[in-house]
């Protein structure tokens, strides 16, 4: 009797093909899984760089509000120290509950936001998430020293205010004057964020809707070999890097780099292939102005528009609609975007 449960129990063990057909059913369903976690988990780290924006939002109407007028998107160092200043992420930094970092900065030292030796000691290799989307995949840091062989590397914003459109070109009814030719590319003087700018909303004639403040750069770029490139609006010196003087876009110089802004001269996520050519193409290593908006969101990027409010811009959405849409002041019907 004993035997022959013992033999019936022997029996129900699986067989060598019952077991591969369970793995192959749990291989199944791990591969039909991964798919929704991972759409999952975009979603939620759209929603939180959203968040970033309208928190940036909440800080730059907050700015307006206590000095009449928007931050500048780059700015020079006042007098007496001269020299490259401090970008729109300096500025509102008591905005976005940084005001003990922003209380021990100097803004008028020599160079403030480059070779600054106290902002260096201050900047160090301070993080603020809130610049920085989740889902990048960008290195954390720049890609050089804060002075080079300064043996700081600032952190690496993947988010970059809007300076305007590229001027000279004609955008449907529409052609930007107020720009500058150089090194650095081609930098607007027409969005809200510009260089050494002090925009108030009533110069905001296009409505505050329809005007970009601030969107994305958090992808790589191609580069004619194939590799993939690091390269914002940020590189090499990081999220605090201004601009090299105190003139306006017009009258910026040759070497008009304006960094932690774009002038929008390309399409969402144009990837390339680039090269190294900040004086052409307006985009490259030591800050090209022209650098497109990119993302590794699903079909496009980001933006905060004037009013607050944070919306999706697509792939495909027109360069035409992007020029306008950069500007504050164009006069142009903007269609559905």
């Amino acid at each position: 009797m004993v035997g022959k449960m013992w033999k019936g129990l022997m029996r129900r063990g699986f067989t060598l093909i019952e077991l591969l057909v369970v793995i192959a059913i749990i291989a199944i369903l791990i591969g039909l899984l991964l798919p929704a976690v991972q759409k999952v988990r975009e979603a939620a780290a759209r929603m939180k760089c959203q968040n970033n924006l309208k928190q940036m939002g909440l800080a730059l109407h907050s700015y307006h509000d206590n000095n009449n007028r928007f931050p500048a998107g780059c700015a020079g160092t006042p007098a007496p120290g001269g020299g490259w200043g401090f970008s729109w992420m300096v500025f509102i930094l008591p905005y976005v509950e940084q005001d003990n970092l922003y209380k021990q900065l100097l803004l008028t030292d020599a160079a403030a936001g480059w070779t600054s030796a106290t902002n260096r000691g201050v900047i160090g290799n301070k993080q603020l998430p809130m610049y920085r989307c989740p889902s990048t995949p960008l290195p954390l840091n720049t890609g050089d020293g804060y002075q080079n062989a300064g043996g700081v590397n600032p952190m690496k914003p993947t988010y970059v205010a809007i300076a305007g459109a590229a001027g000279g070109v004609a955008y449907g009814g529409f052609t930007e004057s107020r720009y500058s030719n150089g090194g650095g590319g081609n930098v607007s003087g027409g969005g809200i964020l510009t260089v050494n700018s002090a925009v108030q909303m009533t110069g905001i004639s296009d409505g505050t809707s329809n005007t970009m403040l601030v969107s994305e750069q958090g992808n790589f770029l191609n580069l004619a070999g194939g590799a993939k490139t690091f390269w914002n609006a940020a590189e090499p010196h990081g999220w605090q890097m201004g601009a090299g003087n105190l003139n306006n876009a017009q009258s910026y110089g040759d070497d008009n780099r304006a960094f932690n802004t774009t002038t929008i001269r390309y399409t969402i996520n144009n990837q390339g292939p680039f090269s190294d050519d900040t004086r052409n193409t307006g985009v490259g290593y030591n800050m090209g102005s022209n650098s497109p908006l990119n993302s590794t969101h699903t079909g496009g990027v980001n933006a905060l528009m004037g009013d607050g409010s944070v919306r999706s811009m697509n792939n495909t959405t027109d360069i035409n609609v992007l020029a306008y849409l950069a500007t504050r002041d164009d006069g142009q019907v903007i269609p559905n975007f």
